[in-house]
Parts: C-alpha cells; sequence; structure tokens
C-alpha cells in the first residue's frame, strides 16, 4: 500500500529531553523522522546519546538539569514551530500514530492539545490492563495553550481549554527487567514524597498500607491486569508497591525530627550512672588508700624535714645573702 502523503497546515516539532539514552533514542528518533523539526535537549549524558542524536535532530542542545518540566519546557521554546509533540526516549511513535498526527496537521486542529493513549512493553507482553493502559499522555499540543507543570516527578501539560483525545498507541519500552523496575520506582516515590509534603498532604502508616491493598485490587482485578497473565500480577504487584513506598516516606517525611531520639524508658539519666555504685561499706575508699599512721606519728609528713637548729630561723631565706 502506498504511503499517504499529507500536506500540512501545521508545522510540528518533535522534542525529546535525554540522559544516557544511546540505547534508545535512535529508534525514537527514527519513529518521527517525518517531522517538520527534530529538537533534543540533553543533560550531559556520558555515553554517545548526543551522538547519535545528531544523526536526526534538527538540533541537540547541551544543558545542565533543572528538572523535568523545566527541560521540557525548555525544549518547546527552542521549537521553531508552535504545535509540539513531545516523547520520551523510550518511546516509540508507531507508524498508525504518525498517520493520525499528520492527518490532524494537514486540517485544522479542533483542540490545543492532545491525549494519546501509551501501551507498555514488559516482561515480553504488551500490558492492556493495569492502570498501565489506556496511560493516557497529553503529548501534542500548541505551546501557546499549554506548559509543563513544575511536579516533581509525572509531570504534565496544563492546557487552556479541553483536550482532543487520538486513537492510536504510543508505545513505551519502560523498563529491561524488574531490578531497573524497582530501582526507579524508589527514585520516583522519593520524589513524589517530598512533592506530597510541600503540599501539605498527610498520611499513617495504616493509611499506606490500605492504600496499596486497594490499588492492587484496581490494578489486578478492576483495571484486568489478570489478562496480563503473570506480567499483570507482577505489575499489580508493583503498582501497589509504589503506592505504599510513596506514603511510608511521606509519613516518614512528617516524622523526621533533627533534635536527637529520646532515652528508652527506664534510661532517664543514664548518663549520671556510667559508673557503677560502690560496694556496701567501701564509701570513701580512696580517702582510705593511705594507711592510717602509727600510734605516735601523727602528722609525721609536716616532720619530714628537722626543726633548725637555734639561731638558724630562716637561713633558707639567707642562702643568697
Amino acid at each position: 500500500m502506498p504511503e499517504v502523503r499529507y500536506t500540512p497546515r501545521v508545522k510540528l516539532t518533535v522534542t525529546v529531553i535525554t540522559l544516557n539514552e544511546a540505547e534508545n533514542i535512535g529508534p525514537a528518533l527514527e519513529s518521527v523522522s517525518w517531522a517538520d523539526e527534530i529538537i533534543v535537549v540533553d543533560s550531559h549524558s556520558t555515553d554517545d546519546t548526543a551522538a547519535v542524536a545528531r544523526r536526526y535532530a534538527s538540533r541537540v542542545e547541551v544543558r545542565d538539569w533543572p528538572g523535568y518540566s523545566a527541560q521540557k519546557n525548555y525544549a518547546a521554546e527552542m521549537a521553531s514551530n508552535d504545535w509540539i509533540l513531545s516523547i520520551d526516549a523510550d518511546e516509540r511513535v508507531t507508524p498508525e500514530l504518525a498517520a493520525e498526527i499528520r492527518a490532524l496537521a494537514a486540517g485544522t486542529p479542533q483542540a490545543r492539545g492532545y491525549r494519546i493513549p501509551r501501551v507498555t512493553w514488559y516482561l515480553g507482553r504488551w500490558i492492556r490492563g493495569t492502570d498501565w493502559y489506556p496511560d493516557y499522555q497529553l503529548r501534542l499540543y500548541d505551546r501557546r495553550a499549554g506548559r509543563w507543570n513544575g511536579r516533581a516527578v509525572h509531570e504534565s501539560v496544563s492546557l487552556d481549554g479541553a483536550p482532543g483525545v487520538l486513537r492510536h498507541d504510543l508505545q513505551h519500552h519502560a523498563y529491561r527487567d524488574i531490578s531497573e523496575h524497582l530501582a526507579t520506582i524508589d527514585r520516583y516515590t522519593t520524589l513524589a514524597a517530598g512533592q506530597w509534603l510541600a503540599e501539605g498532604r498527610r498520611t499513617s502508616a495504616a493509611g499506606a498500607v490500605a492504600h496499596a491493598g486497594f490499588a492492587f485490587l484496581r490494578n489486578y482485578v478492576l483495571r484486568r491486569g489478570f489478562m496480563d497473565g503473570s506480567a499483570g500480577l507482577i505489575v499489580s504487584a508493583l503498582n501497589a508497591y509504589y503506592v505504599f513506598l510513596k506514603l511510608a516516606k511521606l509519613w516518614e517525611l512528617q516524622h523526621q525530627r533533627s533534635e536527637p531520639p529520646p532515652s528508652p524508658p527506664g534510661q532517664e539519666g543514664a548518663s549520671a550512672r556510667q559508673a557503677p555504685p560502690s560496694p556496701s561499706g567501701q564509701e570513701g575508699a580512696s580517702a582510705r588508700q593511705a594507711p592510717p599512721s602509727p600510734p605516735g606519728q601523727e602528722g609525721a609528713s609536716a616532720r619530714q624535714a628537722p626543726p633548725s637548729p637555734p639561731g638558724r630561723e630562716g637561713a633558707s631565706t639567707r642562702r643568697a645573702r
């Protein structure tokens, strides 16, 4: 079937932010090679990310990392066009999604931004259940009407007006294995807990467990994670673990104190009792270390020097004469 050609009325810039994504960036940019412009903003990668990106991108810029939202907004500001398609380095635009976007650009978009369903490849299969699907992401937008918000994690575009919805999936190749998934959970829950504390949210240890339990039921039963077999069970469990760890870290932040912890019960004043008491009858033993003088020798120390002979008093003071 010949490729359908579109004459765009709306020009599109694809933006990608990267850090050490040499393995992923090539396929990601290849999937959007049809775009009018591609901009990559790299955060000083130590691998070949920037070199690979330059094979595809219109522009590659290396700059310090200011945070997810700030970096994505910076990439959008660099664009020559107002319409932005923002993807991550581990995502791929399928031919079907590309055709849908290009058809939209050939006409007049009816919304200022569009949500795209995202499907994730994990443990050897596409996950079609749990909270992971359809994981709608607002990635196609007019920068004059939308900006990335300032959240520490799971940032999103704040759009003026209601977004439209596209039909075809954006592919997400999230984690190589469970170990990488767990490392990401640990990193993201730390960021999320700090964000929630700053927003004034509070929780309890029991609340963390209860919310995690509900998260598992929602993912595995209500969102049909069981349809994805063993992978769906693992995703459901790890999604619940994410909820638990985020709330547990929030609880920990609530209870942190700068002062030292109190002494355990019954140990008050322990420092005053570090030296054990003297055995009964030994009080003042240090005062009795020297044995008493024999009878008649009291004050012997005062008589160690014999008295001066008569007429020699004060002789020591006259030696210098």
